[in-house]
């Protein structure tokens, strides 16, 4: 058997021929006149063009800049920081470790997966709680 042989196995159903007599009446439920009324009618709604222009992004056009805002974690920052270095989201961008958000700067929130061994200086960044553990024990400050 081949492809061009396959059949389905059922008929497909007529669409029902509106307007040619039979138990619909006068004009079949499609009113008097007028566009709506024609052969061929195919009408859609208003607002369907304007919805589908948007896209379907959950939160579209939210501020981006969140409670949480974007994460770094620590074992990043000791492979990519020297010893005493200040660390701020500008910083942060300059370094490329985390991308500018509508033009604007992110907030940065330092999470503590990883070890380090320098002491670093936190300025304008939300730090977990066990991220703070870990620069405090390193001998950084977080302000």
């Amino acid at each position: 058997m081949q492809i061009n042989d396959l059949q389905p196995q059922h008929k497909n159903k007529d669409s029902k021929r509106i307007g040619r007599g039979g138990s619909k009446g006068t004009y079949c439920g499609k009113g008097i006149k007028g566009q709506k009324s024609r052969a061929g009618r195919k009408m859609q709604p208003f607002m369907r063009e304007i919805i589908k222009r948007y896209p379907k992004i959950r939160g579209y056009r939210q501020e981006l800049r969140t409670e949480g805002g974007l994460s770094v974690n620590l074992n990043t920052i000791e492979k990519i920081f020297g010893k005493g270095e200040k660390i701020t989201p500008n910083v942060l961008v300059d370094k490329k470790i985390v991308r500018k958000i509508a033009g604007k700067t992110p907030i940065v929130k330092i999470l503590g997966n990883g070890e380090i061994t320098k002491a670093f200086i936190f300025e304008g960044c939300l730090v977990s709680k066990v991220a703070k553990e870990k620069v405090e024990k390193a001998g950084g400050k977080i302000s």
